[in-house]
């Protein structure tokens, strides 16, 4: 058997933390088994599905890498195939054409909350044998519903939670065409989990209520079921749904947050999934790892600070032509100089330890990128008279020592002891002399990063 998995998101908004980490867990699975992937895109809500939505479900999904071997394709495009499939099922008894009005529906399952019992439809135009069905009315456009077996159990042994049994006695005659004929949800994601022959379903558990209805469904077509898995929701870090507040937004904002796709992948492959004590690793090593065996069945909780710290970790590693590739842009938007300025992958190379995102990484190198604006108070406070002539005779040696770190702090340490000074002393005046602030690199490192020109036009400016 192939193994065929499918992420079959509506795109009714974003591509948000929870749907990316159900493609991850259906993509790696696929992977794992040398399988095949299956994107999907779910739109007949044609009130809410928006041609936004989907360029946001791709961009997500490109992004992230998560790439498909099938696909994408789209419900809508596929509405010759359920008319096929539903005039089938009128043929063979088990849909049928019902021409209760909404009112009518309302009203009986009204009566029935009111009895105390479960609101369903009444089959009052459901077939049986020996039963006289009501006039069909005219001008009335009927549903068509799912003929749903009376009595009787669903069951399925869900890879994730486990076994699960629901009655059909719960479980209503759904409708699966409304009155113009289009297609209803769980009847289109049936018939297409069987032509596209999938063989695990991997997705939310607030999905865990169509399962039953689907199966049916496939039962009554004569189709393979596939195996299915629900994932426990992502809560925040305090326990709670997750909101825009604890990071549920589009996944395409963390980019524009300075994340790195192969850290988000890391840090949601986490979510509700483990391999030992195992933090960080690849993607090639989460596909041969991942099984459906270490699903958690208890629902994982978003943390920003440990996100951030991951994508540390992928920051410190990453190539320094692809970091300045991202930070270019950003410091040209704020009007970064880079005429007689650092080299950008040396200034990223130097910072990179100690940022969290891509953000924080072009804020910290802007100083090498700008005319240092220099607090005229702030110099004075720093630059004291007793500092002036450390800082003249340093800057007198700038124009002939070797430049680099090691001869720079070597220089620097000699001009200290001889005027009794500590580093702090003439450091911070030269940071602000050299970029306008008091925290940056170490300040041997700083010039280097200037270069002798840069540095000497700087420490003569104000002094």
């Amino acid at each position: 058997m192939t193994v065929r998995t499918r992420f079959a998101p509506s795109p009714t908004g974003y591509l948000h933390v929870g749907g990316a980490r159900t493609a991850l867990f259906s993509w790696a699975y696929a992977r794992h088994f040398g399988g095949e992937f299956i994107l999907r895109i779910e739109d007949t809500d044609l009130e809410r599905s928006t041609p936004e939505a989907v360029q946001a479900i791709l961009d997500g999904m490109q992004w992230l890498g998560l790439n498909h071997d099938e696909g994408p394709f789209y419900q809508m495009q596929r509405m010759d195939r359920y008319r096929e499939v539903i005039a089938q099922m009128l043929a063979a008894g088990t849909a049928y054409h019902c021409y209760s009005s909404k009112e009518e529906v309302e009203a009986m399952r009204e009566r029935q909350r009111a009895a105390g019992e479960k609101p369903r439809y009444d089959g009052t135009w459901r077939p049986e044998a020996g039963k006289t069905l009501p006039v069909v009315p005219a001008g009335v456009q009927p549903v068509v519903r799912f003929r749903n077996p009376l009595d009787g159990e669903v069951s399925w042994n869900d890879v994730v939670k486990g076994s699960i049994t629901i009655s059909n006695r719960e479980l209503d005659d759904l409708v699966i065409a409304r009155p113009d004929g289009t297609p209803t949800y769980n009847f289109c994601v049936a018939v297409d989990d069987w032509d596209m022959g999938i063989t695990h379903v991997i997705r939310g558990d607030d999905h865990v209520n169509n399962t039953p209805r689907q199966i049916n469904i496939l039962n009554a077509l004569g189709a393979k079921l596939p195996e299915y898995g629900h994932l426990p929701m992502i809560l925040g870090s305090d326990g709670e749904k997750l909101s825009k507040r604890h990071g549920a937004v589009s996944v395409m904002e963390y980019p524009a947050q300075g994340y790195l796709p192969e850290a988000m992948l890391n840090y949601l492959a986490r979510l509700g999934w483990g391999h030992g004590d195992d933090e960080i690793f690849s993607m090639q090593q989460f596909c041969e790892w991942f099984n459906l065996d270490n699903l958690s069945k208890s629902p994982a909780q978003f943390n920003t600070e440990k996100l951030a710290w991951v994508n540390n970790h992928y920051i410190k590693t990453a190539e320094l032509s692809r970091l300045a590739a991202l930070v270019r842009p950003l410091l040209e938007k704020a009007d970064a100089e880079f005429d007689g300025a650092p080299d950008l992958q040396a200034v990223i190379g130097v910072l990179r330890d100690r940022t969290n995102t891509i953000l924080e990484l072009a804020d910290a190198a802007h100083m090498f990128f700008r005319k240092p604006a220099v607090d005229a108070a702030l110099l004075a406070q720093h630059l004291t008279d007793a500092v002036k002539p450390a800082l003249a005779e340093y800057a007198k040696r700038c124009e002939n020592v070797e430049w680099n770190r090691a001869a720079l702090s070597a220089s620097l340490k000699e001009v200290l002891a001889a005027h009794q000074l500590k580093m702090p002393q003439l450091a911070m005046p030269m940071r602000l002399l050299l970029t306008g602030q008091l925290q940056t690199p170490a300040i041997d490192i700083v010039q280097e990063l200037f270069g002798r020109e840069a540095v000497l036009a700087r420490l003569h400016q104000n002094n």
